[in-house]
């Protein structure tokens, strides 16, 4: 008879600071993975359909947030669907350019086994996407009916990104890589109408993920990036779905140094009215978000269903570090989101 095994909450505390295998050669989950780094570390290979099969879960989720548009782009499998998305929102006008694809079997979607290794791409009918590392950072180009993407996401020498291993059990498990607060240069093009993405302005961050995940799943995620008097600052949160494993997906960023933030953090929010502000707190963090638009998704496909509340606003407040500092910070743009997955 197989078992499982929980991960006891101290592993999930260690940094890792070298590479290292996310999967044992049985497909469990290899317990030296167990913990956080600042880079991504770790080698993620093993997260295929040869192993657990329909249990896999690997995507790439880009945002990107300028003065005018929020454009959010998603390549996924989840062994028995390719599952793709496109959005771009106009900040001024509140419409909207969105195209989804659910394809069934996986077909047309090419995935690299870790962050780096190769190109991410999509393909079905009425959408493409490409997205590709290049030298100093990431290049993404979009096309969907009506609306283009061709935006550059710098990546400096040095700059930090949130790493983390979420152990569930030896066979139930996640590793994300958060990476935020890049600077996006480019164009959108809605319509024919092109628009350069302002320098200074305009921000992309990654949501990279593989793992093995349970089948009902609710989760808070919330990013930021901006400036503040002079220093780029980076918000990284979650909550909900790491419970009970000592793992933590909660960082804060100054300049691309990152605070890790081992600590639950408390949510406090109104799920009958998303859009009234929201506090996320603990850690020597202490946010207050104030969204201005609620992006409300819905689906439910039988065995694929989903509960998407994304807020999109404004955070401010203040983080104090290890050694007493505090950082004050305001206008610092982004989202937090309430998620329940059935997948």
């Amino acid at each position: 008879m197989s078992t499982t095994t929980r991960f006891p909450r101290q592993d999930s505390r260690s940094e890792i600071t070298a590479p290292v295998e996310l999967t044992l050669p049985d497909g469990r989950l290899n317990p030296a993975a167990v913990g956080w780094a600042r880079s991504p570390l770790i080698r993620t290979d093993g997260i295929s359909p040869r192993q657990s099969w329909g249990r896999n879960k690997r995507w790439e989720y880009w945002n990107i947030m300028t003065p005018r548009y929020i454009v959010g782009v998603t390549v996924s499998s989840i062994d028995y669907a390719a599952v793709h998305e496109v959005w771009v929102f106009d900040r001024q006008s509140n419409e909207t350019v969105h195209r989804a694809a659910t394809v069934v079997p996986a077909r047309g979607v090419s995935l690299p086994g870790s962050l780096g290794q190769g190109p991410v791409t999509a393909r079905d009918k009425d959408l493409r996407i490409e997205i590709t590392e290049e030298t100093g950072g990431v290049r993404m180009r979009v096309e969907v009916p009506r609306a283009s993407v061709a935006v550059f996401a710098d990546k400096p020498a040095g700059n930090e990104s949130l790493a983390v291993v979420v152990p569930w059990t030896d066979r139930r498990f996640q590793y994300t890589v958060k990476d935020v607060a890049r600077c996006a240069t480019g164009t959108i093009a809605i319509d024919g109408e092109v628009y350069d993405l302002p320098a200074g302005e305009s921000w992309a961050v990654l949501d990279h993920g593989r793992g093995r995940w349970p089948y009902d799943i609710t989760w808070n995620w919330g990013a930021g990036s901006g400036r503040y008097e002079g220093s780029v600052i980076g918000i990284q949160v979650g909550g909900k779905w790491t419970d009970g494993t000592g793992a933590t997906e909660n960082a804060f960023f100054v300049d691309g140094r990152m605070h890790k933030i081992h600590e639950d953090l408390t949510w406090e929010y109104d799920q009958a009215d998303f859009l009234s502000p929201w506090s996320v707190f603990g850690g020597g963090l202490d946010a207050r978000f104030v969204p201005f638009y609620d992006r409300v998704a819905r689906t439910n496909l039988g065995i694929i269903a989903a509960a998407t509340d994304q807020c999109f606003g404004v955070w401010s407040g203040t983080f104090t570090t290890a050694n007493g500092e505090v950082i004050p910070f305001e206008g610092i743009e982004g989202w937090a989101e309430h998620v329940h997955n059935r997948w």
